[in-house]
């Protein structure tokens, strides 16, 4: 090989070098899942279809809205909140989600209050895996425990659903009772 070509070929694998340590430093600071839901922060609008009666054994009556989701970064990202104010024929939902990211465990915890009784509900736990995030956590139904589980599908740069399910029967089979699909307003 001559030594312009030596030359170009130690350039090439300079520059390949470079781009591959700053992408693997890049991902030893995001791989952790601290910044899985960066890609939400801002204002969305919303329509949300929610089952009127979950877990029960009537047919099945969904209720519609729509409005706003707005997701506001705190604590450098650690934690976010999101505020959600709908509206539809059957009434009003307002209320706030608080995402907390527990670095020891490398999951996130979502915290749910409707302000219509301003109480938390038990929180779900997990994090994203293959662009899908996955939470699961216990409640209780009309005095009787059940699993909920959260799932986010982000759908590109502007859009994502997020769903959630009941489940009776320890988590064998679930019943979809909240469906919101989110764009991007700013």
């Amino acid at each position: 090989m001559t030594l312009p070509h030596k030359r170009i070929l130690v350039a090439i694998l300079s520059v390949l070098l470079v781009a591959a340590t700053a992408s693997s430093g890049n991902a030893s600071q995001t791989t952790d899942g601290q910044r899985d839901f960066d890609w939400e922060i801002g204002s969305w609008r919303t329509t949300v279809r929610v089952l009127a009666e979950p877990l029960s054994e009537s047919a099945d009556e969904w209720l519609h809205f729509s409005g706003t989701s707005v997701v506001r970064p705190l604590m450098d990202r650690r934690a976010n909140v999101v505020e959600l104010k709908v509206a539809g024929p059957s009434g009003r939902i307002e209320g706030l989600n608080l995402r907390l990211y527990e670095p020891q465990a490398k999951r996130w915890s979502l915290n749910f209050a409707s302000m219509r009784d301003g109480v938390l509900t038990p929180a779900v736990f997990g994090g994203f895996r293959d662009g899908v995030g996955e939470f699961l956590g216990d409640d209780q139904l009309g005095g009787r425990p059940i699993k909920v589980r959260f799932l986010v599908f982000r759908q590109g740069p502007d859009q994502a659903r997020f769903e959630q399910a009941f489940s009776g029967d320890g988590g064998a089979t679930w019943e979809t009772n909240w469906i919101a699909v989110d764009r991007r307003s700013r």
